[in-house]
């Protein structure tokens, strides 16, 4: 069965960096074009990066600049590093595939950006 397992957010001041980690069991990060996604509250949920299985990426713009997808396929793990956070950067964020149909929506993990 297919699991999708967040992880790593937190609450952060501006600023600094969080590293997220989505564990993915019951399909592979490498034959599966990837993504992560964030939804705060009242606000639709929406596409925040991307990677392909040959490695490109995409970014929303909201966050190109400060954010990285990567992925380690040997350990099917897809990461989200997070660099200068903003208090809009505040959500539930999620990873599932980059397009449809997705896998169903894991817990995700809270990212609270707050001074």
């Amino acid at each position: 069965q297919v699991q999708l397992v967040e992880s790593g957010g937190g609450l952060v001041q501006p600023g600094e960096s969080l590293r997220l980690s989505c564990a993915a069991s019951g399909i592979s990060t490498r034959v599966n074009a990837m993504a992560w996604y964030r939804q705060a509250p009242g606000k639709q949920r929406e596409l925040v990066a991307a990677i392909v299985t040959y490695g490109m990426t995409n970014y929303a713009d909201s966050v190109k600049g400060r954010f990285t997808i990567s992925r380690d396929n040997a350990k099917n793990t897809v990461y989200l590093q997070m660099n200068s956070l903003k208090p809009e950067d505040t959500a539930v964020y999620y990873c599932n595939r980059a397009t449809s149909p997705m896998y169903s929506w894991g817990k995700g993990t809270l990212v609270t950006v707050s001074s």
